[in-house]
């Protein structure tokens, strides 16, 4: 800790020459600092007393201040008075205020023209927001377009404010504003993260989209037709004709599975088939069955394999294609496993359910012999595999009743 500075040492002489010198030299101070005039100065061997009255306590405490700074004050005698009246008090404010309107009265040419300035270029950027056509010249995306017709529309803005204060000489105040703006954007930044995330994967989606109007897509275990891509999510309505609303950003980071960009689409499904079956015999009539059948591709031809041996059967996958333009999906999955049940069954081949086989005593039974499949019968009746349309009803009454912007266009990059 430093030491104490050493107190000033207090002179021998003191004539009334340099008590008239001190009380000068704090009297042409008073005179010019605002609300000290009227305090009076009276200084005899060095020691100044201060009286009379001080509008404020700040003025108060500033005059035996400057006081004891002056060369050759011993001591300071404080014995002002602050000012109680109200009128007193208030005639100060007042004088300012009124002086204050007069600067304003001065400055009035220069608020009007700033303040056209300001109104020009707010209606030039009203023009801008109003107007898509330039943008659209530039990107055929509309968030794209949009966005940068906003950030023009801003720009044109923040220039008129700029020169505006430039014009009333304020350009102190655009870097205060300018400074106030990075540090409110930066907090914004961090507390917005989620939201700024979304809207940066709603614009890459724009960009280059993964799917399209009306495809059939499996977004993170929801499975729906897309209805529209907006800034803030993707809407899908599901099979059940329920709205799914998935926030971009978790559409962006997802993998998406898009039933419709291919439209040949496999389908599969296994049937359980005893184990004395000839296996060869069942995988050839499980596949002929699904090839003669309507909305089954010939290429690629359905097949059938050997999935799994169970305890008491053997489990055949079988294989089949779709084109989902010309038949419904589901329908030709559900018609196939009826006609092959079907076949089955005029084939005699044994479909058991598990079975458990208890020896009590004496020898073990043989095991039964292998049963030849039997030939195919004349076909079945089909049923309807036609595609749906009453989904396809819902959606078109569902984009008409809202008006919500769609970033997904026709004419856009795919993936």
């Amino acid at each position: 800790m430093p030491p104490a500075a050493a107190p000033a040492r207090i002179e021998t002489t003191a004539t009334a020459s340099s008590d008239r010198a001190i009380e000068r030299r704090l009297r042409g101070i008073f005179d010019e600092v605002e609300g000290l005039s009227d305090v009076r100065i009276r200084v005899n061997d060095g020691v100044v007393e201060l009286s009379g009255e001080a509008l404020y306590a700040d003025q108060h405490q500033r005059a035996v201040r400057l006081a004891g700074q002056v060369q050759g004050v011993v001591e300071v005698e404080d014995k002002i008075a602050e000012v109680r009246d109200i009128g007193r008090r208030l005639a100060p404010v007042v004088d300012r205020l009124v002086e204050r309107g007069w600067q304003l009265v001065s400055l009035l040419p220069l608020l009007l023209v700033a303040a056209a300035i300001v109104i020009a270029f707010w209606s030039l950027s009203w023009l801008i927001g109003r107007s898509e056509a330039p943008f659209r010249r530039v990107t055929r995306n509309p968030f794209l377009a949009d966005i940068l017709r906003q950030v023009v529309r801003a720009a044109v803005l923040i220039g008129g404010v700029v020169i505006a204060l430039d014009v009333l000489d304020a350009t102190t105040l655009v870097g205060t504003v300018l400074g106030a703006a990075g540090i409110l954007g930066l907090a914004l930044g961090f507390a917005l993260r989620d939201t700024v995330e979304n809207y940066i994967a709603s614009l890459l989606l724009s960009l280059r989209q993964p799917f399209g109007r009306d495809d059939l897509v499996l977004i993170e275990g929801w499975e729906g037709v897309v209805l529209r891509l907006t800034s803030r999510a993707t809407v899908l309505m599901t099979l059940d004709g329920n709205h799914v609303r998935i926030p971009n950003a978790v559409v962006y980071k997802s993998v998406v599975v898009n039933f419709t960009r291919n439209p040949a689409r496999r389908f599969q499904f296994d049937v359980g088939v005893g184990t004395e079956q000839d296996l060869a015999a069942v995988q050839k009539l499980g596949a002929q069955t699904l090839q003669q059948m309507n909305g089954v591709l010939d290429d690629p031809p359905p097949s059938a394999t050997v999935e799994a041996l169970g305890d008491s059967s053997v489990s055949i996958r079988l294989f089949g294609w779709v084109d989902q333009r010309q038949a419904d999906f589901l329908k030709v999955r559900s018609e196939a496993i009826r006609l092959v049940k079907q076949a089955f069954d005029a084939a005699s081949v044994s479909m058991p359910e598990p079975i458990y086989n208890l020896r009590m005593s004496g020898d073990p039974q043989p095991p039964a012999s292998a049963k030849p499949v039997a030939e195919k019968q004349g076909p079945t009746e089909a049923i309807d595999i036609a595609p749906q349309d009453h989904l396809d009803q819902q959606i078109d009454s569902e984009r008409h009743a809202h008006v919500e912007q769609d970033l997904l266009a026709a004419d856009a990059p795919r993936e």
